[in-house]
């Protein structure tokens, strides 16, 4: 009679350790996790690079992996995995030992998955990867920001191009030669123009939506008028998801 399998000590599922912890957020692209101690003391493969990531709070601990854990089967095992349904985690791309990137998808069956997720490990360290959209909609907010803030300028600048000192004008009774003259009908053709083309413009993207749960706080700009907000310059970009959130300013664990 073969041997019952016993599961992994330190398991929340397993009877006598407290409950599973909850599963992780949909966004946590803000925060990082590393362990000192695991790495200083395991080496990191992948064969062992998916007990390091069950460490940290991206693991979700209903996933199938954490099923082939507890019978002793190892969670990267494509063949056991294929015939399960539900959430799980799969070894996408392997750098060793620097990188290594781990995809979350739900399984509907042997053939169909629906990616969920991406997290990379980095030299140690375990990021969530942002999602694309996010990305773009960011980089198109951005655009359209210094685009509106270009042409708010360029308008400014035609305004005091077209002003003409009167006492300047009334101290020089000649003109002089070798100044140049400033046709107003160019100036409004082309002011007329950068109006046109800033009516054109399509609106700013709303910004991506917030996690379920999470409350924005409250801004000064928000609690003014809609007046208020109009008469204001425009407002900045939402953070970008690289730019402003990458590896070396999310918040350790």
């Amino acid at each position: 009679m073969a041997a019952t399998p016993i599961p992994a000590s330190g398991n929340p599922n397993f009877e006598g350790n407290p409950a599973a912890p909850a599963p992780p957020g949909t966004d946590m692209t803000g925060i990082c996790f590393s362990d000192q101690l695991w790495l200083k003391t395991y080496p990191l493969d992948r064969n062992l690079v998916f007990d390091y990531f069950a460490l940290s709070p991206f693991y979700d601990w209903t996933c199938n992996n954490e099923q082939l854990r507890m019978r002793s089967i190892h969670p990267l095992d494509l063949s056991q995995l294929s015939k399960m349904t539900g959430n799980e985690y799969i070894l996408s791309e392997v750098m060793e030992p620097h990188l290594f990137v781990i995809r979350k998808q739900k399984r509907e069956s042997p053939e169909k998955v629906t990616p969920m997720f991406t997290y990379y490990i980095l030299d140690g360290s375990i990021y969530q990867a942002p999602q694309l959209c996010n990305v773009f909609a960011s980089r198109i907010a951005r655009a359209l920001y210094h685009i509106s803030k270009a042409f708010t300028t360029a308008a400014s600048k035609l305004e005091k191009t077209g002003f003409v000192d009167s006492e300047s004008e009334s101290a020089s009774l000649e003109p002089k030669i070798g100044k140049e003259m400033i046709d107003y009908k160019d100036v409004k053709r082309v002011d007329h123009i950068l109006a046109a083309l800033q009516r054109k413009l399509p609106p700013t993207p709303p910004p991506p939506p917030f996690p379920e749960g999470y409350v924005p706080p409250a801004t000064s700009e928000q609690e003014k008028g809609p007046e208020a907000q109009q008469q204001s310059e425009p407002q900045l970009p939402p953070l970008d998801p690289i730019i402003d959130q990458g590896p070396s300013k999310r918040l350790r664990y």
